[in-house]
C-alpha cells in the first residue's frame, strides 16, 4: 500500500525536471542533473555537486533521503559522496547531489540525466536521557558481523 501526500516543490531553474517515479511502486523518485553546461565531467577520486534546480518544502515529521542510482553506481562506479543525503523539512535551499566518482576512469554526467532517487520518509525525534545503566538483551554488545556466528 502506498501513501500520497502533497509535495511543494519549486523549480529554481527553469529547465529543471520535477522528480519522477519510475514505476507505481517505487520508493524514490527520480532526480535529474540540472546545469549551465551540457555535461559535467567528474575525474577518477573526484566529487563534484550536480545540481537539480530544485527546491523543496517537505512536510514536517518527514526527511528527505538522496540515494545513488544503482545503475549508475554499479556500471559506472559513481555514486552520492556522502552515500546518503539528508535533505531536512525546513532546509529550503537548492537539492545537490555530491557526486564521487569512485571508478578510474572520468564519468560524464548530461545535463538532463538521472543522477540519484529522492526518498521521503518519516522520522522520529529523540529526547536522549542519560542514565547509568541499559537494559540487557540476548544480543549485549555484539557487533560488527557478530549475529549468527556460533
Amino acid at each position: 500500500m502506498t501513501t500520497h501526500f502533497p509535495v511543494k516543490i519549486k523549480k529554481l531553474r527553469e529547465d529543471a525536471v520535477l522528480p519522477k517515479y519510475g514505476t507505481p511502486y517505487a520508493a524514490g523518485a527520480d532526480l535529474y542533473a540540472c546545469m549551465d553546461e551540457d555535461s559535467l565531467t567528474i575525474e577518477s577520486g573526484e566529487t563534484k555537486f550536480v545540481h537539480t534546480g530544485l527546491a523543496v518544502e517537505l512536510p514536517e515529521g518527514t526527511v528527505g533521503l538522496v540515494y545513488a542510482r544503482s545503475g549508475l553506481a554499479m556500471k559506472r562506479g559513481i555514486a552520492p559522496a556522502n552515500k546518503v543525503g539528508v535533505v531536512d523539512s525546513d532546509y529550503r535551499g537548492e537539492i545537490m547531489v555530491a557526486m564521487h566518482n569512485h571508478s578510474n576512469v572520468p564519468q560524464t554526467i548530461e545535463k538532463g540525466e538521472r543522477v540519484a532517487q529522492f526518498v521521503i520518509a518519516p522520522y522520529y525525534t529523540a529526547d536522549f536521557e542519560l542514565v547509568d545503566e541499559l537494559a540487557e538483551s540476548g544480543r549485549g554488545t555484539g557487533g560488527f558481523g557478530s549475529t549468527g556466528t556460533k
